[in-house]
């Protein structure tokens, strides 16, 4: 009896101890709490969501993911950069990445609805993107949103 008492004790204290260090929310001793996270949101689009942003004349798009920036266009071989994460100041964001090669990609979103110029699609950010030296405008939306709408 007394050694059937003493494993029902060893359980309950055991699971207490473990119940403890675990407790959801507190920061272990010792330890700083985490800092809260940036503002993630503009213009109403979550920057933590995969996003697209793309453009007309030329042709050309840049697929924004938590990993990488990846531009495509008809007339360029692409170029895929580690996502840095964006620099938030007031309605602007900026991804300012390099490609394994040095060449530069700057991704600005601007937190102003954007039409395409060929659909009737309304996009709720404006999108600027630096190449190198070319400089190309168009909109951007989380690919959710993109993927919700008809085609054009």
């Amino acid at each position: 009896m007394r050694l059937a008492l003493l494993a029902v004790a060893v359980m309950t204290l055991g699971g207490v101890g473990l119940s403890a260090c675990s407790n959801p929310g507190e920061t272990p001793a010792g330890e700083a709490p985490a800092a809260p996270a940036a503002p993630t949101v503009l213009g109403g689009v979550d920057l933590n969501q995969p996003l697209r942003a793309l453009g007309t004349e030329p042709f050309w798009g840049v697929d924004i993911t938590p990993q990488t920036l990846v531009y495509s266009a008809v007339d360029h071989p692409g170029l895929t950069a580690p996502n840095p994460g964006p620099t938030i100041q007031g309605t602007t964001a900026v991804y300012a990445a390099a490609g394994p090669d040095g060449a530069t990609l700057v991704v600005t979103l601007i937190a102003t609805e954007c039409s395409d110029g060929m659909s009737d699609r309304v996009y709720p950010l404006t999108a600027r993107v630096e190449l190198g030296s070319q400089t190309l405008n168009g909109c951007a939306a989380s690919v959710a949103f993109l993927e919700s709408q008809p085609q054009p």
